[in-house]
Formats: structure tokens, C-alpha cells, sequence
């Protein structure tokens, strides 16, 4: 009975953190064809020939690092300045997910 237990959460274990490998895997896959690394770059400093053209946000910088995550929604959904909206591309659920990402590129 015990070990029969111990093989299931086991399996639960490796189950969570094979679904939670892929989230963050489609998310950085979102991150790369949604246009979002053409501007902001692979590493989020918005390094790129577009990202210096439009003035792309580093989100390794400190005004973006303290914006909320309200506020990166927002900016992603409904657009700012030369940032496009992607309201009419992308799921709320999908920006969520991005904001995280951009959260966890501005700690590199």
C-alpha cells in the first residue's frame, strides 16, 4: 500500500513538472513568434536593429522591472507608444503567461 502511493505521487511529480517544462516552453515559443524577441531581443534588453529603431523597453531596467503585472497586461494587450496591441492576437491567458516571461528575462 505505501509503495503503491509512493509510485503515484512520484508519477504525479514527474507529471507536474513535465506540464509545467511545457508551459514554459510554448511560452518562450510565444515569445519568439509573436514578434515579441524582434524588438525586445532573445534576452528581453531590446538589442535588435527594430528594437533600437522603435526605442524597444529593456526589461532588465528598473522602470520596467517595477511596473506591475497590471500594468505589463495592459501595455501588451492594448498597446503604448510604438508598442502594437495585441489584443486581437494573443489570449489573455497568453499575456499573462508573457508577463511572467518577461519577468523571468529582466532576473537574467
Amino acid at each position: 500500500m505505501i509503495r503503491a502511493r509512493m509510485v503515484a505521487i512520484g508519477t504525479l511529480v514527474l507529471l507536474f513538472a513535465f506540464v509545467a517544462s511545457s508551459v514554459a516552453q510554448s511560452t518562450a515559443d510565444l515569445y519568439k513568434s509573436k514578434t515579441c524577441a524582434a524588438c525586445h531581443g532573445p534576452d528581453g534588453k531590446g538589442d535588435t536593429p527594430m528594437g533600437k529603431k522603435l526605442g524597444a523597453r529593456d526589461f532588465h531596467s528598473p522602470d520596467v522591472q517595477k511596473m506591475s503585472d497590471e500594468e505589463l497586461f495592459n501595455v501588451t494587450k492594448s498597446g503604448k507608444n510604438k508598442m502594437p496591441a495585441y489584443k486581437d492576437k494573443l489570449s489573455d491567458q497568453q499575456i499573462k503567461d508573457l508577463v511572467q516571461y518577461v519577468r523571468e528575462l529582466g532576473k537574467q
